[in-house]
């Protein structure tokens, strides 16, 4: 298995000390997590999408390219990119320009996004998010693969002969399709062959299981073999200790605070408190075995090669230490359990283009 750390750079006030980080802090918060992920080990560190308070994730291209100059194996993804509402003209333009700035690291995860004020920002109604979506990905991929492209489409103006610049620098930037809550996002994954990443976070397990097996069964409808199907996985919360009763005790704060928020009532949990949520949801508080033997007990019916963890709203101190104690006593058993061909050569397949302007 390989393991990615993810931010949505929710900037809220600590649980525990009540401190709230300036927007300055926490951007320099979010470099040091990435810094530290490549430290230990983290095959990759992926950055959200949100459009308003309080998250400062509006703009994960200029964040990603921030965490680029600081870094050199990790790979670097979106999570998501809210391609429901951008034009992908200036999509393609900005992410092939992090893909050279990175070096050929940049995977794009596409989704249409769960928070749903971004709508009416960008002059698109909910109920076209998916239609949308769709048209835009399809766009994107023309553009980033494909020169003088003739397009006319419904969410943006007609193109005539246009070329996007640069060019991106992998010969095919990876693109992985995001999944919540609907068959819509596993639909035009497997229409396109390409690989899954569950979001894995607020609902039972059987919710997310249908929405990959759905996955699975349309990639075989549209000519695709089921049993190279890639998926990738987040988690709950991660709260590591020596003992269950001790990561409860210390994780409670955060979990009541969070339980607040707008993005937990929007998501409407059906767990009834914190061990419920662990005992039968995706939280990943408790000692190390007891981790593991959970992840486990996930990739067994999700077939997923890739986690993502997240230690957004703890201290600085406490995001080290989780971090840290995952690579250390969590990620080596994973590594060794679950055979994961994602990532195997972490280096970049560059286009020709590219090569020649090197």
């Amino acid at each position: 298995m390989k393991f990615a750390l993810f931010s949505i750079m929710m900037n809220v006030p600590n649980a525990v000390s009540g401190e709230t980080l300036t927007s300055q802090q926490k951007f320099q918060n979010i470099l040091k997590q990435a810094a530290l992920a490549e430290e230990v080990g983290f095959e990759a560190y992926g950055v959200g999408e949100r459009h308003g308070e309080p998250f400062l994730s509006s703009s994960p291209p200029v964040v990603l390219a921030a965490i680029a100059a600081r870094t050199s194996k990790i790979r670097l993804l979106t999570t998501v990119t809210v391609l429901s509402i951008l034009d992908p003209v200036r999509v393609a333009e900005d992410y092939a320009t992090l893909d050279h700035l990175s070096e050929g690291r940049l995977e794009l995860i596409i989704g249409k996004g769960n928070d749903p004020r971004h709508y009416p920002l960008f002059g698109i109604k909910e109920e076209e998010q998916w239609e949308s979506l769709a048209e835009r990905y399809a766009l994107l991929k023309q553009l980033w693969n494909e020169e003088n492209v003739t397009w006319q489409g419904k969410y943006r103006p007609a193109l005539e002969g246009v070329t996007t610049y640069p060019r991106p620098f992998q010969a095919s930037i990876p693109v992985w399709h995001g999944s919540a809550s609907s068959t819509n996002s596993t639909e035009l994954a497997a229409k396109y062959g390409e690989p899954l990443f569950s979001s894995n976070t607020f609902h039972p397990q059987a919710k997310y299981k249908a929405l990959i097996d759905h996955y699975r069964e349309r990639l075989a409808y549209y000519g695709h073999d089921p049993k190279k199907a890639v998926v990738g996985s987040g988690a709950g919360s991660l709260y590591l200790a020596n003992t269950r009763e001790e990561a409860i005790s210390r994780f409670r704060p955060y979990y009541d605070a969070f339980q607040g928020t707008g993005a937990a009532l929007h998501n409407n949990s059906p767990f009834k408190g914190l061990e419920d949520s662990i005992e039968n949801g995706p939280t990943l508080v408790g000692s190390p075995d007891s981790v593991i033997e959970k992840i486990l007990n996930y990739y067994e019916a999700f077939g997923n090669q890739v986690l993502s963890i997240s230690v957004d709203g703890l201290t600085e101190a406490e995001q080290r230490e989780q971090v840290q104690r995952f690579a250390d006593e969590v990620a080596p058993v994973l590594r060794k359990e679950i055979p994961s061909s994602v990532w195997e050569n972490n280096k970049p397949s560059v286009s020709s283009s590219a090569s020649l302007a090197i």
